[in-house]
């Protein structure tokens, strides 16, 4: 289906109803208490796939994640310092880099090493830019079942060692066994969350 802005608009307005009225068909309920107690227990760096949102995925309320959005789960400066936030502000002991299946920076990323296709925009390239390099040894492997998922392993994994030691707060942090940075993996076809140890690709 697809929707012109002013019935998308609708859309988010019907939905927004449902929200605040908590109706029983409302798949999130508001929460007053998260207007003034945002007590996040972790922070997660995920993609802004529309299919993949954490709190829906991790089934939680309202102010229970500090969530960070980009395309392709990249780390960035600023998401860097939205962690750095996070881990200073909420003292959050958890911090999860999420990929997902199918995500398509990923697939944007390969198109460009493979076939030489460059996204449409600066922007989109600054993006699949810092993608490429680490998918591209993956990439290159014979006999992987599933190449662009193992990339976006791979892509998580390195999210993870870039936020572990690109930032003194959090390199600190880790270790002193206070905060623990993670990597996994949303599965869309079965809505399933794997978490990533430091594990070949394949």
């Amino acid at each position: 289906m697809t929707l012109d802005a002013a019935e998308a608009i609708q859309r988010l307005r019907d939905g927004n109803r449902r929200f605040v009225e908590q109706a029983p068909e409302a798949r999130t309920r508001w929460d007053p208490a998260a207007a003034t107690d945002a007590r996040p227990f972790a922070a997660v760096l995920c993609c802004s796939d529309g299919r993949a949102p954490a709190e829906f995925v991790f089934d939680v309320g309202l102010g229970d994640l500090f969530v960070i959005r980009v395309a392709g789960n990249i780390v960035a400066p600023s998401q860097v310092g939205s962690i750095e936030f996070a881990v200073d502000a909420f003292g959050v002991p958890l911090v999860v880099v999420m990929g997902h299946t199918r995500c398509g920076a990923i697939a944007a990323a390969a198109r460009h090493l493979q076939d030489g296709l460059a996204p449409p925009t600066d922007n989109v390239l600054r993006i699949t830019s810092r993608i490429g390099p680490i998918i591209a040894p993956v990439l290159a492997t014979v006999g992987l079942a599933d190449p662009l998922r193992a990339a976006m392993r791979a892509n998580v994994l390195a999210s993870v060692a870039q936020l572990s030691h690109g930032s003194k707060l959090i390199e600190e942090l880790v270790q002193a066994g206070r905060l623990r940075v993670v990597g996994a993996e949303y599965e869309l076809e079965s809505g399933r969350v794997r978490f990533l140890e430091h594990e070949e690709p394949g």
